[in-house]
């Protein structure tokens, strides 16, 4: 005889017992140490707290330094000073040329004026100076906007865990109240034991999925908070629940005119062009910078002072005016082809970096739009699959109601229902995910509200 599971009733000392035999717990005591946060703030944050963004910074900050000192090169130097001299031996008279015991010093107080200018080396070193510091500063706004991807990226990862962990809490709800039934109705004598066993077996293994699930929630704050450079004992916790699909990028634009507007964009590239543009000025600078001369001028004014020992001393006004130019050959100057060899090698490298970094870019362009489309597909039948579960749920449920169907039935549509939303939200967080690596590889960036945004009609 086959009873119908739903016309039991339960007492809640049964359920009670029940609950007192599950062994594992299902999660651990909440953190008390929390702080909320949302998805602006986690992108202002990462575009000023970041390490390596800072790291970046400072890099930037180098090479503007290193091109102002590159500049003063151009400037002559001041070299202010004593000097004394003194002379113990024989000494050679002028004009006479004897030689005789000399017993003499001196003393030069004064200033000296120094310019000498490696002309060719000083103008193409400022010119390569120059690039690497737009390079320098492409760099910055590249990491600036890779820092602020990972955080947009791990922040739908926190917010896809913390859903997560609903969902599977309420799976393990679900799979208690069923076990409680069926406990209730082997204990009439109206079920089969096998199948509370095998109900006892699905629940523990919720169990351990929900634990699973608070876990990776743990781990995604801590990188969270790793990428926003904030301490990591402190637990993130979205302020949002609720994920929803968003359109950074419209879905109709076609894939060459994202690419054309990553290559525009995209500062990996301009920095690249900037490096390959200092190579190709350290090219010409050993190539042809050896042809200009090197200008000298010296100038020295103060005063000379001094005289033989045990007689008269005497002191004047002196200068000293000093000019030249000269060539170098060889090690440094003309003909070290060496040098010259070097300089096109690395010319040649930068130029095959930039053309490797444009293919990339290209390559990333494809990815992203690709992973867009194929998860706003997977969206679009997730979003269906969950109105099936829960129209399947409610049917189910008003057969219940009705006395017609069974209480496994029931359960197994709220399973259902469950998995369902938790695809749901796992789609969902990674078409956000998805959206974002497509504005980051078409070049957007975060604008001052700490919105991810891009320059161009096709936001």
């Amino acid at each position: 005889m086959r009873f119908a599971i739903c016309h039991l009733r339960f007492s809640s000392c049964l359920v009670l017992t029940l609950a007192a035999e599950i062994s594992i717990v299902s999660a651990q005591p909440a953190n008390t140490n929390t702080l909320p946060i949302d998805l602006p703030t986690a992108l202002r944050l990462a575009g000023a707290r970041n390490l390596d963004v800072q790291i970046a910074r400072d890099q930037l900050n180098e090479a503007r330094a290193n091109r102002a000192s590159a500049l003063e090169e151009f400037f002559p130097w001041l070299a202010p000073g004593v000097s004394y001299h003194r002379r113990d031996g024989v000494a050679q008279a002028v004009p006479a040329g004897t030689i005789s015991d000399a017993h003499f010093q001196s003393y030069l107080p004064g200033a000296t004026v120094v310019a000498q200018l490696d002309l060719g080396d000083a103008v193409y070193t400022t010119l390569a100076a120059r690039q690497l510091a737009n390079a320098a500063g492409h760099a910055f706004d590249a990491q600036r906007q890779d820092a602020v991807l990972a955080a947009a990226q791990d922040y739908f990862d926190l917010a896809k865990a913390q859903a997560l962990v609903g969902a599977a809490d309420e799976t393990l709800r679900i799979s208690r109240d069923y076990q409680n039934q069926l406990h209730e109705a082997v204990a009439a004598g109206i079920a089969f034991k096998g199948d509370e066993l095998r109900t006892k077996t699905e629940t523990e293994h919720d169990q351990i999925l929900l634990r699973r699930a608070v876990a990776q929630q743990r781990v995604a704050a801590a990188r969270l908070a790793q990428i926003l450079h904030l301490d990591a004992t402190v637990e993130l916790v979205p302020k949002a629940s609720d994920l929803v699909p968003l359109a950074l990028i419209a879905t109709n634009v076609a894939l060459d005119a994202l690419a054309q507007q990553a290559l525009q964009n995209r500062p990996e590239l301009q920095q690249s062009r900037a490096l390959t543009l200092a190579a190709h000025d350290t090219k010409n600078g050993a190539t042809y910078g050896p042809l200009i001369p090197t200008l000298g001028a010296q100038y020295f004014g103060g005063a000379l002072g001094g005289g033989p020992d045990g007689g008269p001393e005497n002191t004047g006004p002196e200068s000293d005016i000093f000019a030249g130019v000269t060539w170098r050959i060889g090690p440094g100057g003309l003909f070290d082809f060496g040098k010259i060899h070097a300089s096109r090698a690395r010319l040649d490298a930068a130029r095959a970096t930039e053309e490797k970094i444009h293919d990339r870019i290209l390559r990333e362009v494809v990815e992203a739009r690709t992973d867009v489309d194929s998860l706003r597909d997977q969206l679009a039948t997730a979003q269906s699959d969950l109105v099936t579960a829960e129209e399947t749920l409610r049917l189910t449920q008003q057969r219940k109601d009705f006395g017609v169907g069974i209480v496994l039935e029931n359960i197994q549509a709220q399973q259902a229902l469950a998995r369902a939303r938790a695809d749901y939200l796992t789609i969902v967080a990674e078409y956000d995910k998805a959206q974002y690596a497509l504005s980051r590889a078409v070049g957007g960036t975060l604008d001052d509200t700490g919105d991810w945004t891009n320059s161009t009609q096709f936001k």
